[in-house]
């Protein structure tokens, strides 16, 4: 009946438009998003127990780790613990043959049979190298005993020889290597401690193999994976979902499958890409990205149509990856059943609404529209509003149903606005660091610009033209120095092509190596340019820029002037070409005098002997004896030019010695050849042979005269020089004080070969052989000998200019010194012993003779050490004469200092054809040197001459 009512029929359909309308605006307004943020929080959750497991694998490999490192260091404990007692043991041996309890050989054997036979542990042991790395103590019967060159057949001797060198320099230490264990062949790692013990002349060690570390480990690693094992089965994804973890050649080490748990996967396909899905995993993993395929379900075996995400994250300790695994399905189930009991309520809803409408059309038409004005504010936003009816009827019933509805929904719509405004602050936040990452590239382009000026500075100050091209050879870069270089500006270089810029005959020139180039080799060339006397060396240096993909995409050049360079070494060459020289000739001039000290010696006898009253045999002797000393000339220029002549250097007065010299060439100089001399003050002089300097001028005035037959100038000049910008002459010149002795005259000066040989032996410009070649050759090996420098010059116009830079002391250092000179002159010797010392029999023979005709009692020695256990025999010793270069440890010099030491009345003469600055002594005033050849006339002037007591300066 009540539907036949138009009022109840209005009402009725107006309410039920009215709510279905209100329904679904919430639903279509709210549920989409309910269910995309559940998703959300589903997937979420997966994330979150997957990092969760991460972190616990990445824990558990840490305490591995530390467990590894500590069993490592008690083990190397313990090593130093079992080698400390070894240790004691010899120590206790060592002390028992002090004692005298044990001799040193039953002590070594018993020391190497207990190390031999000591053992502990997993069969480890203890073993001793000697110094030259023999096996003295190895339980191993293949090593014990073995020396370094026997044991070379094995690969584990680098490690003895390398331990024994390392415990000698450092006493003790560990060190890895690889070893066999005993009776074994397979090499395995170990560690060894090392420890030198210098009382028995060995090294002794112990080491662990690391494979029995391993093991222990091992057990760890298997304990973390059975307790991984027993984690991830609790943990559950929605609600199939699970978590499982595979290595890096796709074992699968935990899995719930038991199909799969334990086995490799790369066979499994994913139905949807056809490819391994062992790969896509691993390419996912770390990505942040989720893998999706399809898969069967456990209740729908090998239909492989079901939808499931993985994410993958990977342990590089481990080398694991560790993944999750869920149903999308299962995902989105939460938010379906929302929407579903969201359906359910409305449906409910209206259902009430249907059956309360008959109540209400039976004159209850103010609640209704209370209600419906209370629906209508709701559907217009006011989600606050309340029906305001209070009753225990269906009506109230109906009211407080929808003033709960709309309470719910508020709700709703309060947590969406919640989590929209989340998501609004996450994306300020996100702006903030957006505007901030703006600020840094900004201020990073400002600290590039500044980076790139002061590259371009660098390049710009660089001694070197840089240029950079592209591959068809267009500038792209020059450096300021190419630009001066072509005399351009360097904007008006760079893009231009190389050919209008250096030309068409340079560029046809260079091309080889820009080919070479571009086909990726670096090139270097030399190119010379200039004519003589003004040569310029560049080096050239090609590089290949690569691109990304190897390909040349342009080619920097660097272009060096290294002329300087070249002179340099040219200089170094010839310096080290006459030092090779000069030693050959010092040594062939040392058995030339011993040589000539027995020909001239002999001669003077057989003259004195046999040619008295036999004029014949005496015009043969004489010519002889000239040759002879002819012969000792040669030889002292040798010395001098090989820098082994005896020098007694000092202070020299540089003007008075070139006046005196000047003096004595005035006499032996043509007329037609003028003698100059000028120097400023000198406040440093050099410490030089002064008899030798005079030799060294007298020769560069005659060389000067040779080149002057048509007469001329020869002028002297000294002046002081401090050094510090190293100038070149025959070689680098040392930073330091010096003099300078400058001869220059008029002549023909030095032709291109003369320049470069006139300082070797025996080279000569004169013809017919009027000139021996040694006298640039004697200057030069004095002036070197000297410590000093040479370079010779030849003027523009003509003549040539010799430079002497000799090092200098300060005057001051020339005051005199007091000398107490006292003669010592005997006219007869008879009966006075002699010691004579000389290695050489024939001249041990010859003095010996000569020293019995002056009436000496001689007992001779062949050498140092000899005479040194001769001595002490000798009270009344009167005379030493003695070699300079003895064999053994002494030379003639220290034992002369010696005998001075413990006989200081003897009288010492030493002889020598070597030069006395070249052995480990210095000598001292009191010594006479004799240089050889010498005759008897020569050795009686030496013992003629007072002892002298001067100072060495």
């Amino acid at each position: 009946m009540l539907l036949r009512s138009r009022l109840v029929r209005r009402f009725l359909i107006t309410v039920l438009i009215v709510m279905s309308a209100i329904f679904a605006t919430i639903y279509f307004y709210s549920v989409p998003l309910l269910k995309e943020k559940v998703y959300e929080i589903e997937r979420n959750a997966s994330r979150i127990a997957l990092d969760s497991v991460f972190s616990m694998a990445s824990k558990l490999h840490t305490d591995i780790e530390l467990h590894r490192k500590d069993a490592l260091d008690a083990r190397k404990q313990q090593l130093k613990n079992v080698v400390s007692l070894a240790e004691s043991y010899l120590d206790g041996l060592s002390a028992a043959v002090a004692l005298g309890e044990l001799s040193q050989e039953s002590a070594t054997t018993r020391a190497f049979d207990t190390l031999r036979t000591l053992s502990y542990g997993n069969n480890d042991y203890i073993w001793a190298s000697n110094y030259q790395g023999t096996l003295v103590a190895h339980p191993d019967a293949r090593f014990d005993g073995l020396s370094l060159d026997r044991l070379s057949q094995y690969d584990q001797a680098p490690a003895i020889s390398t331990m024994v060198e390392m415990a000698q320099q450092q006493g003790e230490g560990f060190y890895r290597y690889q070893w066999s264990r005993l009776a074994g062949e397979q090499l395995l790692d170990k560690v060894s401690y090392f420890k030198d013990i210098p009382a028995w002349n060995i090294v002794i060690g112990s080491g662990v193999y690391l494979d029995d570390l391993e093991q222990l480990i091992k057990t760890s690693h298997d304990s973390v994976l059975q307790e991984l094992t027993e984690g991830l089965r609790d943990i559950k994804i929605a609600t199939s979902g699970y978590l499982f973890i595979f290595d890096a050649k796709t074992n699968m080490l935990i899995h719930p499958n038991p199909n799969i748990n334990g086995t490799n996967f790369w066979d499994l396909v994913n139905p949807l890409t056809q490819q391994s899905i062992a790969d896509e995993l691993i390419r996912v993993a770390d990505t942040g990205k989720e893998l999706h395929y399809t898969w069967d379900r456990p209740n729908d075996p090998g239909n492989y149509v079901y939808e499931k995400l993985s994410l993958v994250r990977y342990l590089p300790g481990f080398d694991w990856y560790i993944c999750s695994s869920v149903y999308v399905d299962e995902l989105r189930s939460s938010s379906e059943q929302l929407a579903e009991r969201l359906i359910t309520i409305s449906a409910v809803a209206l259902t009430l609404l249907t059956l309360l409408i008959f109540a209400f059309a039976r004159g209850i038409t103010e609640p209704i529209m209370r209600l419906a004005g209370t629906a209508e504010r709701v559907s217009q936003g006011e989600f606050t509003a309340k029906s305001g009816i209070h009753r225990d009827d269906e009506i109230g019933l109906l009211a407080r149903t929808f003033d709960d509805m709309v309470e719910r929904l508020r709700d709703a719509i309060q947590n969406l606005d919640s989590k929209v405004a989340e998501r609004t602050q996450a994306l300020a936040e996100k702006n903030v660091e957006l505007e901030i990452a703006s600020e840094s590239i900004l201020l990073a382009k400002v600290e590039l610009s500044k980076v790139e000026e002061r590259q371009r500075l660098i390049l710009d100050a660089l001694p070197a033209d840089i240029l950079y091209l592209d591959t068809s050879l267009t500038y792209l870069f020059v450096n300021q120095g190419y630009a001066q270089r072509l005399g351009l500006q360097k904007e008006a270089i760079i893009g231009k092509h190389l050919r209008p810029v250096i030309g068409k005959t340079q560029l046809d020139q260079l091309m080889p190596l820009f080919e070479a180039a571009l086909a990726g080799k670096t090139v270097v060339h030399e190119i010379t340019s200039g004519q003589a006397g003004a040569v310029k060396i560049e080096k050239l240096t090609c590089i290949p820029c690569g691109s990304e993909n190897d390909q040349v995409d342009g080619l920097l050049l660097l272009i060096f002037d290294i002329t300087n360079e070249r002179e340099v070494e040219q200089k170094l060459s010839e310096a080290h070409r006459m030092s090779a020289v000069g030693q050959m000739a010092g040594g062939l001039a040392h058995d030339f005098n011993n040589l000539l000290t027995i020909i001239l010696g002999n001669l003077h006898a057989a003259k004195d002997r046999f040619a008295t009253d036999n004029e014949p045999l005496a015009d043969c002797l004489r010519p002889a004896i000239r040759a002879t000393r002819r012969g000792a000339d040669i030889t002292s220029r040798l010395l001098s030019f090989s820098r082994r002549q005896p020098l007694s250097p000092s202070l020299v007065d540089l003007g008075a010695l070139i006046e005196e010299t000047i003096q004595l060439l005035h006499s032996s100089l043509p007329d037609n050849i003028a003698l100059e001399f000028s120097q400023t003050s000198l406040d440093a002089l050099p410490f030089v042979d002064p008899g030798r300097l005079e030799d060294a001028l007298v020769n560069l005035a005659f060389n000067a005269k040779d080149a002057m037959p048509e007469g001329g100038k020869i002028h002297f000049s000294v002046a002081n020089r401090d050094i510090d910008d190293a100038p070149l002459y025959d070689e680098v010149v040392a930073p330091g004080r010096y003099v300078e002795i400058t001869v220059t005259d008029t002549g023909n000066g030095f032709s291109e070969t003369a320049l470069h040989q006139a300082f070797e032996p025996f080279f000569t410009t004169k013809s017919g052989g009027s000139g021996s070649g040694l006298g640039l050759s004697m200057v030069y090996g004095f002036i070197k000998q000297s410590r000093g420098y040479i370079r010779i010059e030849n003027h523009a116009d003509q003549g040539s200019c010799i430079h002497l830079l000799l090092p200098a002391q300060t005057v001051e250092a020339l005051d005199p010194v007091p000398r107490d000179l006292h003669t010592e002159i005997e006219n007869s010797y008879q009966g006075k012993l002699v010691l004579l010392v000389e290695d050489n029999p024939d001249v041990r023979k010859l003095v010996r003779q000569q020293l019995l005709d002056m009436g000496f009692d001689v007992i001779d020695a062949g050498s140092a050490d000899e005479a040194v256990n001769l001595i002490p025999l000798l009270p009344e010793l009167y005379a030493m004469v003695s070699d300079v270069m003895l064999p053994g440890e002494r030379n003639g010099i220290e034992l002369a200092q010696w005998l001075k030491t413990h006989n200081p009345s003897s009288h010492i003469i030493l002889i020598s054809g070597y030069s006395y600055q070249h052995s480990k002594g210095n000598l001292d005033p009191d010594f006479i040197l004799l240089e050889k050849p010498f005759d008897s006339t020569d050795l009686r002037r030496a013992f003629e001459q007072p002892k002298r007591r001067i100072p060495l300066r």
